[in-house]
């Protein structure tokens, strides 16, 4: 969005634009939103060097394309000239689906949250684009996840929140259940300040990860994480993790469901919600349902939805396991020894074919 500020406009102060921007966010219905200078990322780009250096991006080689857009959001993918990052925050769904014995992220129980954030982030850069001086053209464009940012480093430069030990962005009032978004803009916006780490001594993230995939805090590989290894992961997962997997059939939030700031209001409990997909079109379905169907079936069920993302294969090795972690012994006996013996896709059969073994004691 590039737009001139009319000849008769009054001038605004940085600090008012951020009134401003922050009551037209609300009115759209990101619940946050705070601003950066769109300086370099120094510090967070090396860490990320870093993190790419040990190969911890796995099967995730795009991580590495283009790093002077990580680095910099004064670039040719984004917007050279750029003055200012806002980043919003809009809480996730906490609704429930009925039916389906298996654990689904809770980003991921609905349609594809990309598509309506990108509206929403359009919409308020079409604002912040009116809000230059006289006669300025002021560039201004939204950017959700897709893009080559390092959008949790300018989170926390913002002030939106602070990272906290599971590497997630946990804003104030909100805690860390919510999507992320960016306008990055030409324009000077008074910048918030970042905000001090408030974890203290507290572990629960890291010692709830069913993987241990935290070398340290704040320290993550992702290719023992159970969000990585049941959508990114192509073929059979790693041997010694499959147990670790358990009933989840699409991404985990087990570290951020046992956060404090992401406890039930009034308490410091862990969160304790049914966590299946809300679509009409999976209600009633069980996992029995899942192996019967075939493959355009199965793409009508996850279309428009992140679940798509992993593929056939990887939905249904995904189900073997939540299968095998959920149901009672006759009943996953018996379908895991059809799955075994006749599904069309080899990694499925192989799959259950390893999970029979386990059950036995093999």
């Amino acid at each position: 969005m590039v737009a001139r500020s009319p000849a008769t406009k009054p001038a605004l102060s940085a600090d008012r634009r951020a009134e401003l921007v922050r009551i037209e966010a609300a009115r759209l219905g990101f619940d946050a939103v705070a601003f950066a200078r769109a300086e370099e990322l120094t510090v967070e780009y090396a860490r990320y060097e870093a993190f790419l250096a040990r190969g911890a991006e796995g099967a995730m080689k795009f991580l590495a394309d283009d790093p002077e857009a990580r680095r910099s959001v004064d670039h040719r993918r984004f917007v050279p000239g750029a003055r200012t990052v806002m980043c919003t925050a809009t809480r996730t769904t906490s609704e429930a689906g009925e039916g389906l014995e298996a654990l689904v992220a809770r980003y991921a129980r609905g349609r594809d949250y990309h598509n309506a954030l990108k509206r929403k982030l359009k919409k308020l850069a079409r604002f912040v684009a009116t809000l230059g001086d006289e006669g300025e053209d002021v560039v201004a464009r939204g950017y959700v996840d897709a893009a080559p940012m390092l959008e949790r480093a300018w989170a926390a430069r913002s002030g939106l929140g602070f990272i906290g030990k599971n590497g997630l962005c946990i804003v104030p009032g909100l805690g860390s259940l919510v999507m992320l978004g960016e306008v990055v803009t030409t324009l000077v916006i008074a910048p918030g300040q970042p905000l001090e780490e408030r974890c203290g001594s507290c572990t629960r993230c890291l010692d709830a990860c069913p993987t241990q995939a935290f070398d340290a805090p704040w320290v993550l590989d992702p290719r023992r994480c159970i969000a990585y290894l049941t959508i990114e992961h192509a073929g059979p997962l790693p041997e010694a993790l499959e147990p670790s997997v358990g009933a989840h059939l699409f991404g985990c939030d087990d570290c951020q469901t046992v956060c404090p700031f992401n406890a039930a209001k009034g308490t410091r409990e862990p969160l304790r919600e049914p966590s299946l997909v809300p679509l009409p079109t999976w209600r009633g379905l069980t996992l029995r349902d899942l192996f019967r169907a075939d493959d355009d079936e199965l793409r009508a069920l996850v279309d428009g939805t992140p679940l798509r993302r992993p593929g056939v294969e990887g939905l249904l090795r995904n189900a073997v396991w939540a299968l095998a972690a959920t149901a009672d012994h006759a009943e996953a006996e018996s379908l895991l020894a059809e799955v075994a013996g006749d599904h069309r896709h080899g990694l499925v059969r192989e799959t259950a074919q390893r999970a029979l073994v386990r059950r036995r004691g093999g």
